[in-house]
């Protein structure tokens, strides 16, 4: 499909994080105009919520080539690239120096939300003529809402701001929106500003990824120096492969270091753990919050003074209403890319390489890319985003040659290739990616090589 841009107006790039700010510096790269729209008063709004995190990738892998081109003309040192960044030095260190160069600072819009995007003339049923013409997006200001002209539109926005509700079912579950004042999404500054709210109480983390693992570990080293704080930890599943990772065999040991530690924490008893405890209901009882399972066979959780809810994130799907989309039914992203990253197959983490086609849709000229690409799918690098935006601005300028040369090399998780406390017994358990067992598939290992998680 020729995606190619003809119209004068620019391309709209929605979110100035790492991978928006990637795509704006590919666009300028190529020539071709640009308007970057943040709904924040800084760029990387999401990043800069956890600016106390220390992250897994190591520099070389959080730097887009482009966006570095443009900062070596400005004259930036660059970090070390074996060094592990946290999130506020990616932001202070690479992204404010990026938005400041002379390429990139002029076309940036702080506090510019898009409510709402469609073809300039034509709502989502009218299709004559319709890819001839530029899209509308709604931009909400502090001066009110305006409306603007482009001739695509690229979506960065991300999911860090729809994170997933407690119940099992997708749902809020009773009693959540009334304890909210009580629960926190995401990655709180435990051991900084947030110190207060977490030091001498009983504090449960609910989720089973990288986010609920440097929650819990966070906390554990506030329950050393605040000894009255204590930890629980409530997991839907019961297969601990995927929370405490793939270890040394991991491609980031910073990443295999994280699910060590977590472990430890359990066998060592330094916290309450709950497995298979999907939440039923959060209720108010004497002693502080008590949290139920759907399981009504397992004992409540008691006496919890604070939540903090590592459950993931979804897209925000409202602003393309009127756009025609085509998605997954369930992780929302598009259903090209679904079989490649769908983690009710891939239990490695990583993901095919994958470019403009797969994030296509049959509106041409939008496409979501960086982690809302993924929609609800866990396990996003930034990497990954940033070779698609390569691709997908490659796609734009009309040089699909370039667009089609995807070349995305991620570091294995390792999860696939060793069992680190599975209570399932192994003869029952799956190979690499939802595969065969190791046994079965030693024979076609070399033919199908490629085919496991990329």
């Amino acid at each position: 499909m020729n995606v190619q841009i003809s119209s004068s107006s620019p391309v709209a790039v929605i979110g100035a994080g790492p991978v928006g700010l990637a795509a704006a510096a590919h666009l300028v790269r190529r020539g071709l105009p640009v308007v970057v729209l943040e709904a924040g008063a800084s760029v990387a709004a999401h990043l800069g919520s956890y600016r106390q995190v220390r992250l897994f990738s190591p520099w070389r892998y959080n730097i887009d080539r482009a966006a570095r081109a443009l900062l070596d003309a400005a004259g930036w040192v660059a970090p070390a690239p074996d060094k592990l960044p946290t999130a506020g030095e990616l932001v202070d260190d690479y992204l404010v120096p990026l938005a400041r160069t002379a390429a990139l600072a002029s076309h940036i819009h702080f506090g510019a939300r898009v409510v709402a995007i469609s073809r300039d003339g034509f709502d989502k049923a009218k299709t004559a003529g319709r890819e001839q013409a530029d899209f509308v997006l709604q931009v909400q200001t502090a001066e009110g809402l305006r409306e603007m002209r482009a001739s695509a539109v690229i979506d960065a926005s991300g999911t860090w701001s729809q994170p997933n509700p407690l119940g099992v079912h997708g749902l809020p579950v009773p009693g959540e929106t009334e304890a909210r004042e009580h629960i926190v999404h995401g990655m709180p500054d435990v051991l900084g500003t947030e110190r207060r709210r977490y030091a001498g109480h009983k504090v449960l983390v609910v989720g089973a990824g990288h986010s609920a693992a440097g929650n819990l570990l966070a906390l554990a080293t506030l329950a050393e120096e605040e000894p009255d704080t204590r930890l629980a930890w409530a997991v839907r599943g019961n297969d601990l492969r995927r929370l405490f990772g793939g270890g040394e065999k991991d491609g980031l040991p910073a990443r295999g270091e994280l699910g060590v530690r977590l472990r430890a924490l359990v066998e060592q008893g330094r916290l309450e753990m709950h497995l298979g405890f999907g939440i039923r209901e959060v209720a108010h009882g004497p002693q502080g919050l008590r949290v139920l399972a759907v399981d009504a066979a397992k004992e409540p959780i008691e006496g919890i003074d604070e939540i903090v809810a590592a459950t993931g994130a979804r897209p925000d799907l409202s602003i393309a209403r009127e756009l025609r989309l085509r998605l997954d039914p369930w992780l929302e992203s598009t259903d090209a890319l679904a079989p490649l990253i769908d983690p009710n197959v891939h239990s490695c983490g990583t993901v095919r390489p994958h470019g403009h086609r797969e994030l296509a849709h049959p509106e041409a000229g939008f496409y979501a890319i960086g982690a809302k690409s993924y929609g609800r799918a866990p396990n996003f690098l930034l990497a990954t985003g940033y070779e698609q935006a390569r691709s997908v601005v490659a796609a734009l300028a009309g040089d699909l040659s370039a667009a089609d040369d995807v070349q995305l090399e991620l570091p294995q998780t390792g999860v696939c290739s060793v069992d680190l406390g599975n209570p399932v017994p192994a003869e029952a358990s799956t190979g690499c990616c939802g595969g065969p067992t190791k046994a079965k598939a030693k024979a076609k290992a070399k033919a199908e090589a490629t085919a496991c998680c990329g």
